[in-house]
């Protein structure tokens, strides 16, 4: 889908999903929901993902532990697509998975409507998960709607390739130490590789870059008891206009969206030097630039630590299998089962026992010249020292952003005060 008709259409979800869920009622079926019995009958369990889990050798291993269980494995490119199909089927009211898995930028507009979700409240997973992110998908009285998959927690990966031709240093730990201090720090960099470089950029895209900087302000479009503050906000302007000076005055971006066609295959080509870089970001700059050498990660993130998206594993009451799916979903989120995944995709584990295992912590990866992923994001996580808040409309009020930025960056029909003057119009029509 070219880029401005899919940023209206998800626009359009955005701005309907609550009126959607409410028309939807309770919904819910009428079996024995969670606690029913397991492993008694023949079932298909269907699975639905996005982007990369790391989960298709161990669907394989759990069917082979549990021979009475097929699944259905069903992958959305990325996380709005999945999104439109989660809201589409939830307001239908069915063809929802088993097992849905959802955004942590999504999931504060699913707590609105907890009925839709099977409670995954059990003893046997209590202290799974990193407090904040048990938290997170709680609702105020006690009900679980998800169990964590994965953390993002920032690095920056870079094509070492690139630096040597500039005249930067390349080696990690080289990069690391040039490229540790603020967000402007960052930009002077780019600007050194940028002159030194024959129309290489330093980053993808400004709204992928403004991610990584707003994911460190604590409230950046609402305030704890939902008043939205987005467009009043000094520090989302500013961040704005930062971003938007670095991108298109001095000229550091490659003016691609994230998820694009043309974001993809530029990972085929010398199109940028550096991207801000999740655990799960890995597996997928590893699929894209498949034959590409020259990858690598640095342990640094400007402006002090951050964390970007991290998902869940829920279990909707639309469906027949609500036992079977909690166990599965159980069974995929345990520690031993995430730190296969982050060997698989880089999905890097939100789970205590995970994060304090030496088999996470000795983590190396080939693609990324042997660095040694496993410390790098454990320090990375370390380094987290905000939890944004994101309220029932931050989804919107950041696809409204990230439609700002594209319209100065990527699609060149505004300048950044007309752009704002636009996302202050859409904010307040939510």
């Amino acid at each position: 889908m070219h880029s401005r008709a899919r940023i209206t259409a998800l626009s359009a979800t955005a701005a309907c999903l609550a009126l959607a869920l409410t028309a939807c009622g309770s919904g819910g079926s009428d079996n024995a929901g969670v606690e029913g019995e397991t492993g008694t009958e023949d079932v298909t369990l269907s699975v639905g993902t996005f982007n990369e889990f790391g989960y298709e050798e161990l669907f394989e291993e759990y069917e082979q532990l549990n021979p009475n269980v097929t699944i259905n494995h069903k992958k959305a490119a990325t996380s709005n697509e999945a999104r439109d199909n989660l809201t589409t089927r939830l307001a239908a009211g069915s063809g929802l998975s088993d097992i849905e898995g959802i955004e942590v930028d999504w999931l504060p507009e699913l707590l609105e409507f907890p009925d839709q979700f099977a409670d995954l409240s059990d003893p046997a997973v209590e202290g799974r998960w990193l407090d904040w992110k048990t938290e997170a998908a709680t609702t105020k009285d006690g009900q679980l709607i998800g169990y964590g998959t994965d953390a993002g927690p920032q690095g920056v990966c870079y094509r070492a390739d690139l630096f040597e031709k500039a005249g930067l240093p390349s080696d990690r730990e080289s990069v690391a130490a040039l490229l540790d201090g603020s967000w402007q720090d960052y930009f002077d960099a780019g600007k050194d590789f940028v002159a030194a470089s024959d129309g290489v950029a330093w980053f993808d895209s400004a709204g992928a870059t403004y991610q990584g900087m707003i994911n460190q302000v604590q409230n950046a479009y609402e305030d704890n008891d939902g008043t939205v503050i987005a467009t009043e906000n000094p520090e989302v302007k500013d961040i704005y206009e930062q971003v938007l000076q670095a991108s298109v005055t001095d000229g550091l971006s490659a003016h691609l969206t994230q998820w694009e066609d043309d974001w993809v295959a530029s990972f085929q080509s010398d199109a940028f030097a550096t991207k801000l870089c999740p655990g799960w970001m890995l597996g997928v700059i590893e699929g894209n630039a498949e034959g590409v050498e020259g990858w690598d990660i640095a342990d640094v993130f400007p402006g002090g630590g951050g964390n970007w998206g991290g998902s869940y594993l829920t279990v909707p009451t639309q469906g027949e299998n609500q036992a079977e799916a909690k166990k599965l979903a159980e069974w995929l989120t345990a520690p031993e089962q995430q730190i296969k995944a982050f060997e698989s995709k880089g999905t890097f584990p939100s789970q205590v026992e995970a994060l304090e295992s030496e088999e996470l912590q000795g983590q190396v990866d080939p693609f990324f010249n042997d660095a040694p992923t496993g410390q790098i994001l454990a320090n990375r996580a370390t380094a987290v020292e905000v939890t944004p808040f994101k309220g029932p409309k931050y989804f919107a009020i950041n696809d409204a952003m990230q439609q700002a930025l594209t319209r100065v960056d990527v699609d060149e029909t505004d300048d950044p005060a007309s752009s704002w003057e636009k996302f202050t119009t859409a904010v307040g029509a939510l």
